[in-house]
């Protein structure tokens, strides 16, 4: 990851995250629920946005910095809660190759018409 080790004094966000989990449905099929797993302080930065076309409506794309101490058990898929927008994780990966930070980079999608 191209960021640098940030002073733990700067992780100041309070983020809650949530774990995909596939569950089968009545009728055939499955259906993912995100399931909170657990409240955790973070640094969270805006990268970029873009607009965009999805499903038939304009959308906004941001893309978004997570770092936090460093969890084994997030991966891409999984979801970060910050001040009640749903960032979707991209990739999550070592900060410094140390186990000390774990760095996410995620998307959030807004539909606007």
């Amino acid at each position: 990851m191209s960021e640098r080790v940030p002073p733990i004094g700067t992780l100041t966000d309070r983020v809650q995250l949530r774990r995909r989990e596939m569950t089968g449905e009545d009728g055939g099929g499955h259906v993912a629920l995100f399931v909170p797993i657990a409240s955790v302080w973070a640094r969270v930065r805006s990268l970029s946005g873009r607009q965009g076309m999805s499903a038939d409506g304009r959308a906004v794309e941001i893309s978004h910095s997570v770092v936090l101490r460093f969890r084994s058990d997030v991966s891409p898929g999984d979801r970060i809660v910050y001040r009640g927008r749903t960032l979707d994780v991209v990739s999550a990966g070592d900060l410094n190759g140390q186990r000390t930070f774990l760095s996410c980079t995620c998307n959030e999608t807004s539909f606007t018409g």
